[in-house]
């Protein structure tokens, strides 16, 4: 793995273009349980829909599918062709007999009847985690944000380490596995983010320097092969010049994954613009953004978070209001984004409908059947 040409993508890249990548998974539509299908899915659309099989990828597990918009030069570009590409594949599943999902976990399925695809890539994450990649049975929302100059994206990463349980709590939405209630309302985090190496909440790497000589130091102790091994929750992409920004559970509508995706965009697009202006506060400490992750896991929306600023505690229901006054300036300087953020959450949806007597099959239908009405749009059968 070369390291060299990292800062000429960083120094050619474009500022805030998006990009954006949902995870799916593979459902049989009697049980609604996963089922491992996915290199039928792509061969069928390299077969009849190009532009499908131009924007679909494996992801470890032949029971998940991703979806990817490419390259927008604006937020507004990425989203138009991520709902086309959306609906290709929701309509594609459809003449295949077979739902799609989008919760962060899926409730009931075992890790241990999925199989792992058969790339070079996942073999060599199977070959090098194990058990680390077999119980990663999960999906998750990615948005890639362009950013200009090499040290400008890694204080763009640094900045982005407080606002990541913040993002999280807003996303959270896989209340269950393995057939029970976690208690959690992120379980997605907690098997792939705590278990997987270089990943969660990076450290803060001060300059681009920095990261470059850690990186190196990885490539040098045989630690990492390939870029794609920073597991990171946010990150500088090597090949695409973007900070990637990976914290968010998959949404079970593309309403919220939309306004997730515009909230993220936001969110680079401020911290980029604060650096600009010399405003950009200093990094603090990673045990104490720790401890708002772990709010965000166990809590989501429902408990307290820290202004770790001020030391105190605040309301986790007024994460959306607070990321939306910190971002106005970056999204009026975007064309006026103005996202507009649910009410409540998918793990609070999903708990508070169990906990009005429905059973977790019944609330996971539910679910797969908004996922299927939203992607795909009335007349695709659930």
């Amino acid at each position: 793995m070369d390291t060299a040409g990292i800062r000429e993508t960083f120094e050619s890249s474009e500022d805030f273009t998006v990009g954006i990548e949902e995870e799916f998974g593979i459902l049989d539509p009697q049980t609604r349980s996963l089922t491992q299908r996915f290199e039928e899915l792509r061969d069928s659309a390299e077969a009849q829909d190009e532009v499908l099989s131009e924007s679909i990828a494996g992801e470890l597990i032949s029971s998940e599918i991703e979806i990817r918009s490419g390259r927008g030069s604006t937020l507004a570009d990425a989203l138009a062709h991520q709902r086309e590409v959306r609906g290709r594949l929701f309509r594609r599943a459809a003449e295949h007999e077979l739902l799609l999902s989008a919760t962060g976990t899926h409730p009931w399925s075992p890790w241990q009847e999925q199989q792992i695809i058969d790339t070079e890539h996942y073999h060599r994450v199977e070959d090098g985690l194990k058990y680390v990649a077999w119980r990663n049975n999960t999906f998750s929302l990615h948005v890639h944000v362009g950013v200009r100059d090499a040290d400008r994206a890694v204080a763009v990463c640094d900045r982005l380490r407080v606002v990541l349980p913040e993002l999280l709590a807003l996303s959270a939405n896989s209340p269950f596995l393995d057939g029970r209630d976690s208690g959690l309302h992120s379980v997605r985090s907690q098997i792939f983010t705590k278990s997987f190496p270089r990943c969660g909440i990076p450290e803060a790497y001060g300059s681009f320097a920095a990261y470059k000589e850690y990186v190196d130091f990885l490539v040098r102790t045989n630690s990492i092969v390939e870029a794609t091994q920073l597991w990171w929750s946010v990150r500088p992409h090597h090949s695409f010049g973007t900070v990637e920004v990976r914290i968010c559970d998959a949404q079970s509508t593309a309403e919220e994954s939309s306004a997730l995706a515009a909230l993220i965009t936001a969110c680079v697009a401020q911290a980029a613009l604060d650096y600009d202006e010399g405003v950009l506060p200093e990094p603090p400490p990673g045990r104490l953004i720790e401890e708002n992750f772990w709010r965000a896991i166990r809590h989501g929306l429902d408990g307290k978070m820290i202004d770790i600023e001020r030391g105190e505690e605040y309301a986790a229901a007024a994460i959306g209001d607070r990321l939306l006054a910190w971002t106005a300036p970056a999204r009026a300087a975007l064309g006026g984004i103005e996202p507009v953020l649910p009410g409540e959450n998918g793990s609070q949806r999903q708990r508070r409908a169990l906990e009005g007597g429905a059973s977790m099959e019944d609330v996971f239908a539910a679910e797969v059947a908004a996922t299927q009405r939203s992607y795909a749009g009335e007349g695709v059968r659930t």
